[in-house]
């Protein structure tokens, strides 16, 4: 319960600092993290480009045709967006980075536009 109270706080400072970016945000890219970590043959650091991979992915299993009108109000409107949250993670002691770890990795890395809309498909039961 003191983990989670600690995480709490610390996104908490983190919004405060951050204010563009809703809780939900932080959550989801947590979340997300564990997702396409957990998708690995075995646990290892993911890259930026991996992660937005993983985090688009992860955005349509949840959310599907709305994924970008949920991340557009929690505040995320870019991949670098995602980036500006991960390093704010890693600020808190949230998360750890590698020393190669820059935010131009999470820099225009595709479009959401592209990524969320048109790249949602419906099955077709027919």
């Amino acid at each position: 319960m003191k983990d989670l109270e600690s995480y709490l706080d610390k996104v908490e400072m983190l919004m405060e600092k951050n204010p563009q970016y809703k809780f939900e945000a932080y959550s989801f890219v947590m979340a997300a993290l564990h997702h396409t970590v957990s998708k690995l043959e075995k646990p290892r650091h993911v890259t930026g480009q991996e992660l937005l991979e993983g985090i688009r992915q992860y955005a349509l299993e949840q959310y599907g045709p709305l994924a970008r009108s949920v991340l557009n109000y929690w505040g995320i409107h870019e991949t670098v967006d995602f980036g500006k949250i991960v390093f704010a993670l890693v600020e808190a002691n949230i998360l750890r980075k590698q020393p190669e770890d820059k935010l131009d990795d999470f820099t225009k890395i595709y479009d959401f536009e592209a990524a969320f809309d048109r790249g949602y498909q419906i099955e077709d039961e027919g």
